[in-house]
């Protein structure tokens, strides 16, 4: 959905930004894929994926499969209409959680525009064509995008997008949502955060993403890409 209201993102006391953990390449897209799956809207097929990503994620590091197996644990039992039901409420009905990435630097104003082209560069940067209903900075499409390509390129784009990923983490802490787990399993995957993000992290948790076309230091980017040979091919969020 491209017309999303600014939120008011308060929390009372920041939680500190998840702390990277060693993974070896295989270990880091199994994460970042069965992060992807979880987070999709929870349809009727949704149960047997849980099922299967429980068997997947077992051997991940303990910090990692603990982290998936608390929020299996939590929405398993569930019937199908309440997953549907708490989804909604999460993610439809509450502003500040927010899944889609350039909201949380260029909030609701004209910056969005260009930090969504810079989504579709990247996919094309790294050999892929976005071709899915979501716009392209939809985190469970993201994470595909690292996920199945393994291209360095999704590696930094997660990565200029790494303080919205931590707003969303505490928003849904706030909340006391079991998607909370998802995205520390997803923080985990990443590389060790640095000052200067935890900056603009702890900033838009106390001032939330702008409202006009000032705030915030100016839009994000990217470094420049450059497009590769191959056949393009789909992320679907």
């Amino acid at each position: 959905m491209s017309g999303i209201r600014t939120p008011q993102i308060r929390v009372r006391q920041a939680p500190e930004p998840v702390r990277s953990v060693r993974m070896s390449p295989a270990e880091r897209a199994t994460t970042q894929m069965a992060v992807s799956l979880l987070l999709d809207y929870p349809d009727a097929a949704y149960g047997s994926r849980l099922r299967m990503l429980r068997a997947e994620v077992a051997g991940l590091p303990t910090p990692v499969r603990e982290a998936v197996v608390e929020f299996l644990d939590a929405i398993e039992p569930l019937e199908i209409v309440e997953r549907e039901r708490r989804y909604v409420a999460t993610f439809d009905l509450k502003r500040k959680c927010c899944m889609y990435l350039s909201y949380y630097a260029a909030g609701d104003t004209r910056r969005r525009g260009a930090a969504l082209v810079a989504f579709h560069e990247a996919y094309r940067a790294a050999g892929w064509e976005f071709d899915a209903e979501e716009l392209p900075d939809y985190l469970p499409a993201v994470l595909e995008f690292a996920a199945r390509s393994g291209s360095p390129i999704a590696d930094r784009l997660l990565a200029a997008h790494r303080e919205g990923i931590e707003v969303l983490r505490a928003a849904l802490l706030a909340v006391g949502s079991p998607y909370a787990r998802l995205i520390e399993a997803v923080g985990m995957s990443l590389a060790e955060i640095d000052e200067g993000t935890r900056e603009r992290y702890l900033r838009l948790i106390n001032e939330g993403p702008p409202s006009e076309s000032v705030g915030l230091g100016g839009p994000v980017e990217l470094p420049p890409f450059i497009p590769v040979g191959g056949a393009a091919q789909e992320v679907h969020g």
